[in-house]
């Protein structure tokens, strides 16, 4: 009977000794919880890497996640999210500057000016806070050199050369957000029969922004229309490509924003506020993209466009109207480059 008792109470003993541990597990899963951050970008590693880099050594407590992919599956992560009741991300970084205005109507954005906003270049003038825009991006023609020894000189080059005879190749609009700013800047200043040129020319659809550069790169396509960044990563490497800049500049913003029911927004605003600083803007640059920053210090070996020549000079896009007219260009393009 004493052993049956004993053994009773040790066993309560075990399970309050378990309970116990258990709280603290509890405790510490909160306070890791509360020293995480998430990220959903379509920006490449060699971009986003170094900034987050940047970010926790001044914020060595807070763990950072982020999960790059083209904007197209981003939005379709973020809704799968939503129709389950939990969005996992805190912050979303993409160039396809009509889905940040789709969440600021439907009010899933958390207004946020970050820290030093008059220093910024400022390429939207409804700005709200809703988001705002951490990089000026660049598209431009980018040529093999091995292939194209004469630049092309224009838009209409591409359009009508025998030499881009089926080896221009542009990514699916319907996946990246780059691509898809792109064709719609175009076909404001060109209007869509420029398009049809292209498709008569032979221009090819590619599955993405880094993959439409790889290409052409290996010799498979003579040219591409292509992101800066990705373009000059490669040829850091090695590979035969140049970037060539028609008149009409293919300006890009690429937004940054805080969800309003974000898990971890303070991290959130402690990322943007830390975005927008000199130090990482510097990143940006020398990651081969154009910063918001009119005071860092521009890579020669690049040969991108000053800051607020790129604000400038940039084809002038209304973007309310291209969320309007998202879908249908997106369909026409995909119908057009079956």
């Amino acid at each position: 009977m004493f052993k049956k008792i004993f053994m009773i109470m040790c066993l309560a003993l075990l399970m309050t000794g378990c309970g116990g541990d258990n709280s603290a597990n509890k405790e510490a899963d909160n306070k890791n919880a509360a020293n995480k951050l998430v990220i959903y970008t379509s920006m490449k590693e060699s971009l986003i890497g170094g900034i987050v880099e940047g970010f926790k050594a001044q914020n060595p407590n807070i763990e950072v996640d982020w999960q790059s992919a083209g904007a197209g599956k981003i939005m379709a992560k973020l809704e799968a999210e939503r129709q389950s009741g939990h969005l996992m991300a805190d912050i979303i970084w993409t160039s396809e500057v009509p889905d940040f205005y789709q969440m600021k109507n439907e009010g899933i954005l958390e207004k946020y000016q970050p820290a030093g906003f008059n220093e910024l270049l400022n390429p939207f003038d409804d700005y709200d806070g809703s988001f705002t825009a951490a990089r000026l991006g660049t598209l431009g023609i980018v040529i093999n050199t091995d292939k194209v020894t004469t630049p092309p000189e224009s838009w209409e080059t591409i359009a009508t050369d025998p030499l881009y005879k089926n080896s221009f190749g542009i990514a699916d609009p319907a996946l990246s957000g780059t691509a898809f700013m792109s064709i719609a800047l175009l076909e404001k200043q060109f209007g869509w029969n420029y398009i049809v040129k292209l498709r008569d020319n032979g221009a090819t659809k590619s599955k993405g922004s880094g993959r439409v550069i790889d290409d052409t790169a290996d010799g498979a396509l003579n040219a591409c229309l292509g992101v800066d960044y990705i373009t000059v990563g490669k040829i850091d490497k090695g590979a035969p490509l140049k970037m060539v800049y028609p008149h009409e500049l293919l300006m890009v913003p690429s937004p940054v924003a805080i969800f309003k029911d974000a898990d971890h927004k303070d991290n959130a605003k402690k990322f943007v506020d830390y975005l927008m600083t000199q130090e990482a803007q510097q990143k940006v640059a020398e990651a081969g993209t154009v910063p918001v920053r009119r005071d860092v210090k521009m890579p020669e070996r690049y040969n991108l466009p000053a800051p607020e020549d790129a604000l400038n000079n940039g084809i002038k896009i209304n973007y309310s109207e291209v969320l309007e007219n998202k879908d249908e260009i997106v369909k026409k393009f995909s119908n057009l480059f079956k």
